[in-house]
């Protein structure tokens, strides 16, 4: 899953994308609101922890003109501003949780799986050319963003027939028996696995498996899909040429 932090503090916005990424997200840092505002037009996240105190325009203005916009992915304020008004102001203005600095990383991560498991496929950016969810997706993902909705989830776990994600804990079992992945691989099968049986665009897989810095081979989506059919069974994961991949709940035997 990819996160995109919002944070003008260096040494809490380092620590952040190391420690989110440390979970098992693909976590993108920015320090102000205009380069946030353009990321999230054209990529994908799946959720925003942002700060208020960002030069310039202030996060408050920036989740304002973003909910404007019907940029509606999940949003966390996360601020050292902690008074009655500057909560209620932020979660007006169309925040979805809202965390006072000092805070733990545990209750961080905890909030942002629980923020995850109630919104299904954030739809931003809504027309951005080139993002997903757009008719302008050569991988398919306009297609994929109307056919492949998911509700929100209860629970921290994922389940396709016999194979089971958690979340939470990051442990794969399939048919009870725990199976061992790489990071990488754990987060490619999070994301299939979050829309079974929907072909999913592989430039989605991509950019929710890999952040901005990472170099990646041109054949590295397809190595790790060999290593997930290899312990999960060649029937699980469907190639569709020319889109993506799909994840079936029910492979052929």
């Amino acid at each position: 899953m990819r996160v995109l932090i919002v944070e003008d503090d260096p040494l809490l916005g380092a620590g952040l994308q190391i420690g989110l990424g440390q979970d098992g997200y693909v976590a993108e840092w920015l320090q102000s609101a205009d380069p946030a505002e353009h990321a999230l037009r054209v990529e994908h996240f799946d959720v925003m922890v942002l700060d208020l105190g960002l030069p310039g325009r202030d996060g408050l203005k920036l989740l304002r003109d973003l909910r404007q916009q019907g940029i509606d992915l999940p949003v966390l304020i996360l601020t050292a501003r902690d008074a009655i008004a500057d909560k209620v102001a932020g979660l007006d203005a169309g925040a979805d949780d809202y965390l006072v600095k000092p805070f733990d990383l545990d209750e961080l991560n905890a909030r942002i799986r629980a923020l995850l498991r109630r919104f299904a496929n954030p739809p931003n950016p809504p027309f951005a050319k080139g993002g997903f969810g757009s008719p302008f997706d050569k991988g398919g993902g306009g297609d994929f963003s109307k056919r492949c909705l998911r509700t929100g989830h209860a629970t921290a776990l994922f389940q396709a027939g016999e194979l089971v994600v958690d979340t939470a804990r990051h442990t794969v079992t399939l048919g009870e028996q725990p199976v061992s992945l790489s990071p990488k691989e754990y987060s490619l099968l999070e994301a299939l696995i979050a829309h079974a049986d929907c072909v999913v665009p592989r430039s989605r897989l991509q950019a929710m498996t890999y952040g901005w810095h990472d170099d990646i081979e041109s054949n590295a989506l397809e190595v790790h899909i060999h290593h997930l059919r290899h312990k999960l069974g060649k029937q699980r994961i469907l190639t569709v040429r020319g889109v993506g991949y799909q994840l079936l709940s029910q492979p052929a035997p």
